[in-house]
């Protein structure tokens, strides 16, 4: 016996198809952004009556919006804009080149005889120039001496070679430290190293410089213990993760996806790569495990277990959650608009705190004065929203993503030294990004975990302006001199540069 639809059932099947599509094209949306589209997430509210003007967004911009909803689907806006009169910015003129570069001085005379005039002056032109990286030799000679003949003992004397941390590596300090930051910081792979070293004349077995960075890196291991300490007894740190593709000798043919956990303290630039296999929350909660302080996340459900921790104090991303209402703007114009707006305004406090170079309680009086109100607007405007947009729409789960998190993003108003967003720790992860479209995969799981290591003491010598090239090949001469009560010292956020 066949069941009659009704017209109730045909209206409901009606409307999920609607949904359905509107949920794909939205999808199709995202994905053509994501192929051909701009990565930016730039916003200015535009005016029906008028043409986008496709003006980026300057987060300190004089535009207050205020809104009134009328129904479910419209949101009227009455816009005040201050009139800023920009000053001119005189041009700089001609580059100066730096002092410290050295001078290779040329003297051009006038072709004419110059005998009788009197000279009035020069004219100096600098032209900045380059001479290729130079490859070349140490050779050290050791004096050998014995006693005279008459004496019978025939005792050698001669002196020692230099201390270093690998004695027989056929490589200097400054050859290794060029190597290696090469491929950790410019992304260089050690094949594309190897083809340059051979147009100067000097082949390398590819054995041979795999083994040379494996063996500095081996070195670092005790420096990585005493950063990751230095990092971990920090009071506030920025939480993410990244992905590493890694051979693995179990998988044929295919490589593995393991995970970069990445920690960033933005008070103290410091940051720690921790590589693990997978994605699970096993990673954070054993590095994690006697941490105490500010945790700041982007929403990821393996972090979830901290909220419980005591002594931990959770707080989310704003940038993820303006995220999801730039990725609405397609199905709920009206509604992304006005939200990101008011997400406009709170990046524009921050603009001020970091343009004033404002610190402590100013910090806190200004985003008080300024943003809660804001959030509080915010957070009642989702609440009487939410009824209103279906659930599974893009602004029905921005909406959602944010509601339950809002607690957890309006936490930064409460200490000065919090960030609004999570984006200092995705300014550190950039580089691995560029890394893996260079060098595609680590070598194995102990590989990954090498470059971890590196990564660390890199990303924290960009943090405090320090060249890694100079900081690397002093560590390489020095290393062999400290150990566990004093290696502390050579960590980029403690060294000092030799001579200064």
């Amino acid at each position: 016996m066949q069941t009659a639809i009704t017209h109730t059932d045909y209206k409901t099947m009606y409307e999920q198809q609607l949904l359905l599509i509107a949920d794909l094209t939205h999808q199709l949306a995202q994905f053509k952004k994501m192929i051909f589209g701009s990565r930016h997430e730039r916003f200015v509210a535009t005016d029906d009556n008028k043409p986008n003007p496709q003006l980026s967004l300057a987060l300190d911009a004089d535009t207050i919006a205020q809104c009134k909803i009328t129904d479910a689907t419209k949101v009227e806006y009455i816009r005040t804009k201050t009139e800023v009169t920009n000053k001119p910015i005189a041009h700089p003129g001609r580059m100066k080149l730096p002092e410290h570069l050295r001078r290779e001085t040329i003297i051009l005379q006038p072709d004419t005889d110059v005998s009788g005039l009197k000279k009035i002056g020069e004219q100096v032109t600098e032209v900045l120039d380059f001479i290729a990286g130079e490859l070349f030799v140490k050779q050290y000679i050791r004096s050998k001496y014995v006693q005279p003949l008459t004496d019978i003992s025939n005792t050698v004397i001669t002196t020692s070679l230099p201390g270093r941390i690998m004695e027989k590596c056929m490589a200097g300090e400054g050859l290794l430290a060029q190597i290696i930051v090469d491929k950790y910081v410019d992304h260089l792979p050690l094949h594309r190293q190897l083809q340059r070293f051979h147009r100067a004349g000097v082949t390398i077995a590819q054995s041979t410089i795999n083994d040379w960075v494996k063996a500095v890196l081996n070195h670092f291991a005790a420096l990585y213990d005493a950063h990751k300490r230095m990092v971990l007894a920090c009071g506030y740190l920025h939480a993410d993760e990244t992905t590493i593709k890694v051979l693995d000798e179990i998988k044929k043919g295919k490589t593995h996806l393991g995970y970069y956990w990445v920690y960033h303290n933005s008070e103290q630039k410091l940051v720690l790569f921790d590589y693990r296999k997978g994605r699970g929350r096993e990673g954070p909660d054993d590095i994690l495990k006697d941490f105490q302080g500010y945790l700041q996340t982007d929403g990821y459900v393996a972090y979830e277990s901290f909220e419980k921790k005591p002594g931990i104090t959770v707080l989310n991303c704003m940038a993820h959650a303006r995220r999801k209402f730039a990725e609405a703007l397609d199905n709920d114009k009206a509604r992304s608009e006005y939200a990101l707006s008011l997400f406009q305004q709170l990046y524009a406090t921050e603009r001020t705190i970091k343009d004033e170079a404002l610190t402590g309680d100013a910090v806190l009086q200004l985003r008080s004065r300024q943003a809660v109100p804001i959030l509080e607007t915010l957070q009642k405007w989702m609440t009487d929203q939410y009824p209103k947009v279906l659930p599974k729409s893009p602004i029905g789960a921005a909406i959602a993503y944010c509601l339950p998190r809002w607690k957890k993003l309006s936490i930064y108003t409460t200490n000065a030294i919090l960030n609004i967003d999570n984006n200092p720790v995705e300014n550190a992860i950039r580089p691995v990004a560029i890394g893996r479209k260079n060098y595609l995969f680590a070598g194995s799981h102990d590989a990954a975990q090498r470059a971890a290591m590196v990564y660390s003491l890199f990303a924290t010598c960009r943090l405090h302006n320090i060249n890694p090239y100079d900081w690397l090949k002093d560590v390489l001469q020095r290393l062999h001199l400290y150990n566990t009560n004093n290696i502390a010292e050579l960590l980029p956020q403690n060294w000092k540069k030799p001579g200064v």
